[in-house]
């Protein structure tokens, strides 16, 4: 089998990635039919209520995460997984009832958003660790770029449908067509061969989400990751509000042309999840140069003339975005101890999409102040600036140098260099170097 596909030799993981393919392309159909209902149904595209309506739903990531990465790491994540997908089934199941008949209010999105927010809070540790229980340690960060493959499959074919199914029938058919894919991934779940799942270390005793903290205090290469992804984040992944902003007041465009977005964006999301299934360690110049091309892709986007030349620049933006989340996920998952993966993911996640609930809100009052088109640009300016101030601090903390070979085979190459002697004896040891 190809290097890219080798997880799929695996029959649990093999059920798994299915399930969540199937799964993944009615979230994003869930999430444009919301965000449709929200934007055209039930205020005059209210750019603020579209804001809260995310951070509801992301801001229990940050509230929980301690608490949810303690739960992945001390019961069966398969058991967690299972409760937690009936819970959004059910969740999406009554959005769309609402949406069908009529009956939907503003508030009734709100509250479906933070119930919805605080069930994926627990799920997504559980999920995201439980393809190391799947695949042997060798195959585990191939199996977590195609998770994103899946996920940015989903991402590809979900919002087109969703467009699609909301001009022809409407927002709550949609919405309920996300309710039938749940049963994919439970399907799966259920079809698992315990047997074959490897028994991960499991969280004793009190002090658990102490420990969690106090590993992650102690990895400057994984504080280092995890402080470019909360730029990221929370400034320039905010697309389920950017885009329909940009598509409705900038261009003009219907639900059509906004669910196209996410499937052009998705192309490249996709190429860049299997383009990073094929490397065999996640390694730190790949994600800090996916950030710098996820920088100048977005600028492109935000001055971009046409709906057309906007809808191309999104490629780019998809490939080097999900480069970086990608990279930056699977150092994070090969580099902890086992029986603590599952807090450090929780921390992780925390930090990616709890920065949401802050930046959503603020890219809402952007687009009302500046116009849509600052709602992409202030995610290029901060992610630009986060390389700048890592660059630095590299620099001076690591004393990281970065070179460029042209010769042969051009390529850039960020290593350590030898330490002064003054500082070689003050530094605080950091397991397994983030290059």
């Amino acid at each position: 089998m190809s290097p890219t596909f080798t997880s799929l030799e695996v029959r649990n993981y093999r059920l798994w990635f299915l399930g969540g393919f199937v799964s993944n392309v009615g979230t994003w159909m869930g999430r444009v039919g919301q965000d449709w209902l929200v934007l055209t149904v039930l205020t005059a595209g209210s750019a603020t209520a579209l804001g809260i309506v995310t951070g509801l739903q992301f801001l229990p990531f940050l509230l929980l995460a301690p608490w949810s990465g303690l739960i992945a790491d001390r019961f069966p994540r398969r058991r967690i997984l299972l409760l937690t997908q009936t819970m959004l089934a059910l969740t999406s199941l009554v959005l769309g009832v609402l949406a069908v008949t009529g009956t939907a209010r503003l508030w009734h999105v709100y509250t479906i958003a933070l119930v919805q927010g605080v069930t994926t809070a627990i799920d997504n540790p559980a999920r995201q660790v439980i393809v190391s229980e799947m695949v042997p340690p060798e195959k585990l960060a191939n199996a977590v770029a195609l998770n994103s493959a899946s996920f940015n499959a989903g991402r590809l074919i979900g919002p087109g449908l969703a467009g699609l199914v909301i001009a022809w029938w409407g927002t709550g058919e949609a919405l309920l067509l996300n309710t039938l894919t749940f049963v994919f991934v439970l399907g799966a779940l259920a079809m698992l061969s315990v047997s074959e799942l490897r028994s991960p270390a499991r969280a004793t005793g009190r002090g658990g989400i102490r420990e969690g903290f106090a590993y992650v205090r102690h990895r400057r290469d994984i504080q280092l990751v995890m402080l470019l992804v909360f730029v990221l984040g929370t400034f320039g992944l905010n697309f389920q509000i950017t885009t329909a902003l940009v598509a409705t007041q900038v261009f003009d465009k219907g639900a059509g042309e906004y669910g196209l977005l996410g499937s052009v964006m998705a192309v490249g999301s996709l190429s860049a999840a299997l383009l990073s299934a094929r490397r065999r360690r996640p390694r730190l110049r790949v994600l800090l140069l996916a950030l710098v091309g996820f920088t100048l892709a977005a600028a492109a986007a935000a001055v971009a003339p046409s709906y057309w030349t906007f809808a191309v620049a999104l490629v780019p933006v998809g490939l080097a975005a999900l480069t970086a989340l990608t990279t930056a996920n699977a150092m994070v998952q090969t580099r902890v101890a086992p029986e603590m993966r599952g807090r450090v993911m929780a921390l992780y996640m925390a930090i990616f999409m709890g920065g949401t609930p802050a930046g959503a809100p603020m890219i809402g009052w952007v687009s009302e102040q500046l116009g849509p088109r600052w709602t992409i640009g202030v995610g290029a300016l901060a992610v630009g600036l986060s390389l700048v101030v890592v660059s630095v601090w590299l620099a001076h903390a690591e004393n990281v140098r970065v070179s460029y070979e042209s010769q042969r085979r051009p390529r850039v190459d960020v290593s350590t260099a030898p330490l002064p002697r003054e500082r070689e004896d003050a530094r605080v040891p950091v397991p397994e170097a983030a290059r």
